[in-house]
């Protein structure tokens, strides 16, 4: 549903994205994460036709981005980090407006339908400067959905909310994603990827570093936490096991390093030293950690 291919943005001598490439495909729910300034939001922009790229495609549907961002937009809907919203309208107002500006045949449906899904429909005569963010992202929410797109673009949505607001949003867009709605997320908080996406793909620094599913990164992987009663020497002899590439000590608990899934060979190589404990499931955020460089803003 979605084809990037070497896309490239500059900006004078500076480069905001550097052959970004990857594909997500009908009905999938992707989380595009990253640290602030990995290039996320430039890369959404030009997915959703408003912004150019200096190189590289972007396609939705079979359809170039570039060539025709008209055909696209009717098939996207793109809701960026600052709803794009009018505050002096009513909530009803400004959805009934971006419907009619998106080309929708029954405006007054369509904006009951968008209002009805996102949850306003008891502030559809509130003016938008009186609502919290948490609405204000609904209503965000809301112009994206208006005219029943295939495809979400959704950059940031809950940035800048407080808990309850991000978890309320959270389960709007699992909501929103059901069925065959691609939905593509831009986010700098793990725990937004693991709530609703379903594969990951990992940018910083304006490169892509990893894409992976969910399931399969926070799986059997390259860490594995030990706990034994007599821990001495087991950091020498667990090193020896083939496919481990260090091991970390810090009292009775261990933690291997390892290049594959050798969680088996390590448990029978520390049964000896007392094995209490064993952990040989890799979370997202240890993922996140070993590839974005200590130091990169989250």
């Amino acid at each position: 549903m979605i084809e990037v291919q070497g896309l490239t943005k500059r900006y004078g001598t500076n480069t905001a994205i550097s052959d970004v490439s990857f594909t997500v495909q009908k009905g999938e729910v992707v989380g595009f994460l990253g640290p602030n300034g990995a290039g996320k939001s430039t890369t959404m922009r030009i997915i959703a036709g408003s912004l150019g790229a200096s190189a590289g495609t972007a396609k939705v549907d079979g359809v170039d981005v570039a060539e025709n961002a008209k055909k696209v937009q009717a098939t996207l809907g793109y809701a960026p980090e600052v709803p794009p919203v009018y505050t002096n309208m009513t909530v009803r107002g400004f959805i009934t407006f971006a419907a009619r500006v998106k080309g929708v045949d029954d405006v007054n449906k369509a904006t009951d339908l968008a209002l009805s899904r996102v949850g306003l429909t008891d502030r559809a005569g509130s003016l938008i400067d009186h609502l919290s963010k948490g609405y204000r992202q609904r209503v965000g929410l809301a112009q994206a959905l208006v005219h029943d797109p295939r495809v979400l673009v959704l950059d940031e949505p809950t940035s800048g909310l407080v808990p309850n607001q991000r978890i309320e949003i959270r389960e709007l867009i699992r909501e929103l994603a059901a069925g065959d709605r691609t939905v593509v997320l831009s986010t700098h908080v793990l725990g937004e990827i693991e709530a609703i996406c379903n594969r990951v793909i990992v940018i910083d620094k304006g490169r892509i570093i990893k894409v992976g599913d969910i399931a399969e990164l926070s799986g059997a992987g390259r860490v594995v936490k030990l706990e034994l009663a007599r821990p001495d020497g087991a950091d020498v002899a667990l090193a020896k096991v083939d496919g481990v590439l260090s091991v970390e000590r810090d009292g009775n608990r261990l933690l291997v390093h390892t290049d594959r899934d050798v969680c088996e060979h390590v448990a029978a190589a520390a049964v000896s030293f007392g094995l209490l404990e064993l952990d040989g499931k890799e979370k997202l955020e240890d993922v996140y950690r070993r590839l974005v460089p200590a130091g990169a803003k989250a």
